[in-house]
Formats: C-alpha cells, sequence, structure tokens
C-alpha cells in the first residue's frame, strides 16, 4: 500500500503534469480532479502543488544551474516535474529529510519516468542536495538559496 506522502507526491505529480500540458490554473485542476475521483486533494499535495508554483522561478533556476547540457525545457515533464517537487522539500519542507525527498522522487521516477529517469533525478537531487548540506554547514546561504 502507497503511504500518504507518496500519495500525495504521486498527485502533486500528476497535477504539475496537467499543468503543463493543459495550462489550466491549479485551482481549476485540483477542483475537477475532487470532482472526478470524489475525493480532496491532501494538504499536503496542495502544499506541495502551490510551493513549487510559488517558487517556480527559483526552483527552476537551481535545476538549470544543475543540469550540464540538458535545457530545462528538454527535460521528460515526469522529471522535470518530480525535480521540481523534490528540491521545494528540500528547500522549503524542513522537516523532512534530504534523503527522503530524494528517494521518494526517485520511487516515482521509476513507476512514472522512462527507463533512466529515476537515476537522472537522482543524479539532480542529489548535487543540490549535496549543495545546500555543504552551505549549512559553513554557515553559507541558508536553506531556500542555493
Amino acid at each position: 500500500m502507497m503511504s500518504e506522502r507518496r500519495k500525495a507526491r504521486k498527485d502533486a505529480l500528476e497535477i504539475l503534469y496537467e499543468k503543463e500540458i493543459t495550462g489550466q490554473p491549479l485551482d481549476v485542476i485540483i477542483k475537477n480532479r475532487k470532482v472526478a475521483r470524489a475525493e480532496e486533494a491532501s494538504e499536503f499535495t496542495v502544499e506541495l502543488v502551490e510551493g513549487v508554483e510559488k517558487h517556480l522561478k527559483q526552483i527552476d533556476s537551481i535545476i538549470r544551474a544543475h543540469t550540464d547540457n540538458w535545457a530545462l525545457e528538454r527535460m521528460p515533464i515526469v522529471d522535470r516535474n518530480l525535480i521540481r517537487i523534490g528540491l521545494y522539500e528540500l528547500l522549503y519542507e524542513e522537516d523532512i529529510p534530504y534523503s527522503v525527498s530524494i528517494n521518494e522522487a526517485v520511487e516515482l521516477a521509476k513507476i512514472y519516468g522512462m527507463e533512466e529517469s529515476s537515476k537522472f533525478v537522482n543524479g539532480v537531487l542529489g548535487r543540490i542536495a549535496t549543495e545546500l548540506k555543504e552551505e549549512k554547514e559553513t554557515g553559507k546561504g541558508k536553506r531556500g538559496e542555493v
């Protein structure tokens, strides 16, 4: 059985994917999903998608800085959004260990991504997490800045 948080991350991935494909606002997608599924999006799902959207420029800028030879726009949509969700967690969800956020993104990449997605997602988030840890240890920067 899928844990509540993993289900929330999966739902967040689906919502962000749908937003990219349809261009509809998040609130419309969330409302339509509620009607179609007869269930509310979890609090954590909403927190993830709204957090990614609110910090999208910063998140995408950090991803671009850590993906040599990979234009963000050319990444598979699933990979791009799993990295966005994972990075949002690394930056803003202080109660979630980096290893958990990365592992969850990798596990979802294995299910919903392409053959190499899990390695790619792991590599990008791992590099960013290492940098965040170093900055934290040296007192340079703070969570939310890379």
